[in-house]
């Protein structure tokens, strides 16, 4: 049987990142893919599995036709969508600094993910 840790008796949003950070700022992170169905559910879902919801997403996907050869070269390989790049944009309030890097880790672990850049955006 499965017992529950004493320690642990707050509830599921009291033990969220938000709540330890309620008036943190806001994390934003650009992720840079290969525009492949998959890696937005991948995405979405490393968040989800926090009980976190971003507080806004943009995504589209790019032609890399103005990028250098090295650039095209290294987008081609593996994409079905050969010449394009899935942009992904979003932001999430309330996020610890150690969350920020996990989460930051974890994005660029996910398969077709090339480069993740984070930036905070004070008292928003």
């Amino acid at each position: 049987m499965f017992s529950r840790d004493p320690s642990d008796s707050a509830s599921p949003a009291e033990r969220s990142p938000r709540a330890f950070d309620a008036k943190g700022a806001t994390v934003c992170f650009s992720i840079q893919a290969a525009a492949e169905p998959g890696v937005m559910p991948r995405v979405l879902e490393l968040f989800a599995k926090r009980n976190l919801v971003p507080e806004r997403w943009v995504s589209g996907v790019h032609s890399l036709a103005d990028r250098g050869p090295s650039d095209r070269g290294m987008a081609d390989r593996g994409s079905t969508y050969r010449g394009t790049e899935l942009m992904i944009d979003l932001q999430v309030a309330g996020l610890t600094r150690q969350d920020q890097d996990y989460l930051t880790r974890c994005l660029a672990q996910i398969t077709d993910v090339r480069s993740v850049l984070t930036s905070e955006k004070a008292g928003a």
